[in-house]
């Protein structure tokens, strides 16, 4: 059974960082395809950053130049760093598969508030 547990959220200025962390537990389970995402209230769940499976990675416009994903395939864990932080990034971050993300996968999530 694959369980993954974000952790690193908290309330930040705006402009300042953060770093997220997803610990990835589950036989056979890998972090070779994942992502980032956020979820606000009122609005869907959206990807903030993804490892493409040619070994890149993908950001959306809104977050590029200010996030960066990263993972440690010895410890099964998936990172966020998160610079110049705005107030719009405020929302409950989840890792998970990506593309293709698993209902089941969802975990409880780590909240980023960000002040203006």
């Amino acid at each position: 059974q694959v369980q993954l547990v974000e952790s690193g959220g908290g309330l930040v200025q705006a402009g300042g960082s953060l770093r997220l962390s997803c610990a990835a537990s589950g036989s056979g389970f890998r972090v070779d395809s994942m992502g980032w995402y956020r979820q606000v209230p009122g609005k869907q769940r959206e990807l903030v950053a993804g490892f493409t499976r040619g070994g890149g990675t993908y950001y959306p416009d809104s977050v590029k130049a200010r996030f960066t994903i990263s993972r440690d395939r010895a410890k099964n864990t998936v990172s966020l760093e998160m610079n110049s932080l705005k107030p719009e990034d405020t929302g409950v971050y989840y890792c998970n598969l990506w593309p293709g993300p698993r209902s089941t996968y969802w975990g409880q999530g780590t909240q980023v508030t960000v002040s203006s």
